[in-house]
């Protein structure tokens, strides 16, 4: 176990940085060895842990052989002491263990009520308000003999082979006295609660003074995944249809991304089609993908052109639709184009997908094919939830101003969707399950409602454009979702929510144009209201229009002051914004424009409009996330990465963990001394394209 082994020199660095932490009212997650969670490429299913955690499948190992040499097993005392020793692998480890300088050998035990929102919990956050933890721990424990028990003996208490917590404390308030409490010094540490890590709901935020970029990349790229055997690597792919493996540069290096632009990891550009907004959507990798090698890219292609091209139409008799009737589309047939869900395999000769350096470009299977009624409007995020393993598909309402066959508000089509399918359970023999090959996860929505098609997760989308799951807590799912003409929307995507398209867009109600497809009134569904978003009227109005950007909420120490804050933008590169739950839990979101810099160090000097201060990003497509939850925008001038706030004079009152990093003077202004212009760059997608793409989100 890992534990065993820290050595005095880190307990005490553990405990000066959540001392710093704690002192200025934030919570980090942090491991017991001062070190940051990491992502997990298995589910530690003894701990019960999958996505990110301190422990790795060996620690957990060691945690499982621990509780069983205690054989209490089974009994509701053996259950708590689980869940105590599995607090090693809590991503907030760090503090749970250390809240204050002296080493814990169990964490902090919750004891008060107030706790609104909890982590790696499967009870509602109200019975969490109500559990006095430390209390149910003695009561159920109190009177079992615990061989190698984790309850650190008061000073002065003989140590015996397997003590009873009557033997070391003579009553439960004693025993919470010493071992329990609402957090340490702050509200806003947490504590150990019945299923995990519990914060005060008075959690503040850190103070927000600007966002510091540095440019590490001249491509133009729409997806960005993390590579998954948890390395310093990453996969991006262009709209072309081709897919780089790139090794990220360590914080603080003046180094670039290194790629190879000559010898791409996958080369599908023969089966992609590519127009205005049609191409490479997206990409995903199996979790199991450095052993199993398997990963998956969307994208769209024209079945005349390929006769690999072929699938139904969204438009069917199936939801009420006639093709027929569509009409000409720009001169198009309807379902002339598709979209794809495709996967694919790594190379690996060695027989360790991990060190793959290319993939074979023969697809393995067709996961799913879907005809699209229109040119316009079709998402195609694909990602892979930490919280259940499932695959999610983004899906646009399929396009025409309106959505006039009101797709988004039917649940028996795939259109206007968050949609929810099972690639590791495919049908047996020579059928498919709905519209390719995949299975049905039992608890869709359908599974309750059967007028939703089996795949669908949650309705009501216009044009997700960049959903993302939250790695501090799996279980919440941001989507971005373009507006038509007055707002732009983040959802908080729930399973069988409908968010409204096309009777509101937004907070606020719409009329379509053309309505051959019927109307849903706001009665007869209950809408979900975005949790952030913004008006046209109120960013970009040189530009007369507006589009939004789906970022990640940042969970990574290089900047401190956005640890927790989910991050968006306008895809005109003029506004971000930065918005955080507050209370945790409730639903409601504090959200601020994010002014943003260029860092006076960035590898890659970043361009300055004239007389500006801020640096010219061009347009932003994408957000990315490397295995040390640092953050990326994918722009049309390059791959910018967030660093350290003191490169850009931004004051945060907590140090960051990026090396080298020194915390600026209270007060501190971004610096405008910097700039230096790059040379111009070749875009990788000939200007028409480029145009085009930005097009298709309205």
């Amino acid at each position: 176990m890992r534990a065993s082994t820290l050595t005095g020199a880190m307990l005490i660095a553990a405990a000066v940085l959540l001392l710093v932490a704690v002192q200025n009212g934030h919570c980090a997650q942090l491991c017991m060895d001062s070190t940051f969670p990491r992502t997990i490429n298995e589910s530690l299913s003894f701990c019960g842990y999958n996505g990110t955690s301190c422990c790795n499948a060996t620690d957990a190992a060691a945690v499982q052989k621990q509780f069983a040499a205690m054989n209490i097993s089974g009994t509701p005392c053996g259950d708590i002491v689980k869940n105590i020793l599995c607090a090693r692998c809590n991503p907030y480890a760090g503090e749970l263990y250390t809240v204050t300088t002296t080493p814990r050998t169990v964490p902090l035990l919750c004891t008060t009520t107030g706790v609104s929102s909890r982590l790696s919990s499967t009870k509602p956050a109200a019975a969490a308000a109500a559990t006095d933890y430390c209390t149910e721990v003695w009561d159920t424990c109190k009177d079992v003999p615990i061989p190698g028990s984790p309850f650190q003996a008061p000073k002065g208490t003989a140590p015996a082979p397997a003590p009873r917590l009557t033997d070391l404390w003579q009553s439960s308030s004693e025993f919470c006295g010493s071992l329990g409490g609402t957090g340490g010094k702050s509200p806003s540490s947490p504590c150990l609660d019945g299923g995990g890590a519990a914060f005060n709901s008075t959690r503040p935020a850190l103070p927000l003074n600007g966002m510091c970029l540095e440019r590490v990349g001249n491509g133009s790229y729409l997806d960005m995944a993390a590579h998954p055997d948890g390395s310093g690597r990453v996969f991006l792919s262009n709209q072309a249809g081709k897919v780089f493996l790139a090794t990220v540069p360590p914080q603080g290096s003046g180094k670039t991304l290194q790629l190879d632009a000559a010898n791409p990891f996958l080369d599908i550009t023969d089966e992609v089609h590519l127009d205005n907004e049609f191409g490479l959507m997206g990409i995903a990798f199996h979790p199991d993908f450095a052993a199993n090698g398997r990963f998956f890219v969307s994208y769209n292609c024209d079945k005349t052109q390929s006769a690999t091209c072929a699938g139904r139409c969204a438009c069917n008799s199936d939801v009420g639709c006639d093709p027929s009737k569509l009409g000409a589309d720009n001169g198009k047939q309807p379902c002339q184009y598709q979209s794809v869900v495709a996967e694919y395999s790594a190379n690996s000769t060695s027989g360790t997908p991990a060190t793959a350096t290319s993939a074979n470009p023969a697809e393995v299977r067709r996961i799913l094919t879907l005809g699209l009624p229109f040119t316009t409007h079709h998402g195609g995020q694909i990602l892979f939830s930490p919280a259940d393993g499932y695959m999610y598909f983004a899906m646009g309402d399929g396009g025409s101003v309106g959505d006039p066959w009101n797709f988004a508000q039917n649940k028996k089509t795939l259109l206007g969707k968050i949609l929810r399918i099972d690639v590791n359970t495919m049908p047996s023999g020579n059928t498919t399950a709905g519209w390719g090959n995949y299975g049905i996860p039992k608890d869709n929505p359908a599974s309750t409602d059967p007028s939703f098609a089996p795949e669908v997760f949650a309705l009501g989308f216009k044009n997700p454009w960049r959903c993302s799951f939250d790695s501090g807590k799996p279980s919440y799912m941001y989507c971005a979702d373009v507006g038509q003409a007055a707002y732009e929307e983040v959802d908080l995507v729930m399973k069988g929510g409908n968010y409204g398209w096309r009777v509101f867009e937004g907070p606020l109600p719409f009329n379509p144009p053309s309505t051959p497809g019927g109307n849903t009134s706001a009665d007869s569904i209950n809408a979900i209201a975005p949790v952030m978003g913004y008006a046209h009227s109120s960013v970009n109005k040189n530009v007369g229009s507006a589009s939004i950007t789906g970022g990640y909420v940042y969970r990574s120490m290089t900047d401190p002051c956005l640890n927790g804050r989910y991050l968006y933008a306008d895809l005109y590169a003029k506004s971000m914004w930065a918005g955080v739950e507050s209370p945790e839990g409730s639903g409601v979101y504090n959200v601020s424009a994010l002014t943003f810099g260029c860092s006076k160090t960035s590898p890659i000097p970043c361009d300055f409009a004239a007389g500006s201060s801020l640096p010219s990003l061009g347009y932003i497509f994408s957000f990315g996330e490397d295995n040390a939850r640092d953050v990326y925008l994918l722009t049309s001038k390059g791959v910018y990465r967030v660093v350290d706030p003191a490169e850009c004079n931004y004051a945060c009152p907590v140090k960051s963990s990026a090396p080298g990093a020194a915390t600026p003077p209270p007060g501190a202004a971004p610096s405008s001394a910097f700039r230096a212009r790059a040379p111009a760059f070749a875009t990788t997608l000939l200007t028409g394209l480029l145009f085009g793409f930005l097009s298709f989100r309205f």
